[in-house]
């Protein structure tokens, strides 16, 4: 468990100010609370998600009391790379809960060594899990996999410890025919059109 993140009230208006005494204005609510708006330390945020993992259990130090949480929600300020807002979900240690959670391709696909282009249609899957088994990412090996192979969660739902809610047919990975091959054919197969229709004006 991560090192308790302490916090304090906030007010709407004082956002602004807040973020630039190095706080985040959040919210917090969930288990056994109603929802509350904090401001929370970015720095000591920040250290404990390096410490726990982005779908991690941290605790929030909320009016004197303990809450485990998680991080559910966040918004960033992507030129400054810097979190604006967050949304803590307070959770029950004992129930299950719904999270999404990073697919990690690991291996070297026999098909990209061919040519072929390994691309990611989806990133995450939805999952159920006790909030103290969530993984920071499930990995999909991809070393099997040839020119035209796809992975759906079908073929990694019984290969996990956890119940994965995506369909079966949600895809993963897939590994697709070089593009500039399929260029190359689109302009052979217009250039043999060309040559037909030429041929049938010479006819004529």
């Amino acid at each position: 468990m991560s090192t308790l993140v302490k916090t304090k009230k906030r007010e709407h208006k004082e956002n602004a100010q807040l973020r630039k005494n190095g706080f985040i204005p959040a919210v917090v609510y969930g288990f056994q609370m109603e929802s509350q708006s904090i401001a929370v330390d970015e720095k000591d945020l920040s250290k404990t998600i390096r410490e726990v993992g982005r779908n991690g259990v941290m605790k929030l130090e909320v009016e004197g009391k303990q809450v485990n949480v998680v991080l559910n929600d966040y918004q960033m300020n992507i030129l400054k790379g810097q979190m604006i807002h967050a949304d803590f979900l307070a959770i029950n240690m004992k129930e299950e809960l719904e999270v999404s959670v990073l697919v990690n391709v690991i291996g070297d696909s026999v098909g990209v060594s061919e040519g072929g282009v390994l691309q990611q249609p989806n990133r995450e899957v939805t999952i159920t899990v006790k909030p103290s088994d969530i993984p920071d990412s499930i990995d999909v090996d991809v070393s099997n996999m040839a020119i035209g192979d796809t992975i759906t969660v079908a073929d990694i739902r019984y290969k996990t410890n956890y119940t994965i809610l995506n369909e079966d047919d949600y895809t993963l990975v897939t590994v697709s025919a070089p593009r500039v091959e399929s260029e190359e054919t689109d302009a052979d197969a217009d250039a043999e059109e060309n040559n037909d229709t030429e041929e049938a004006k010479t006819e004529e």
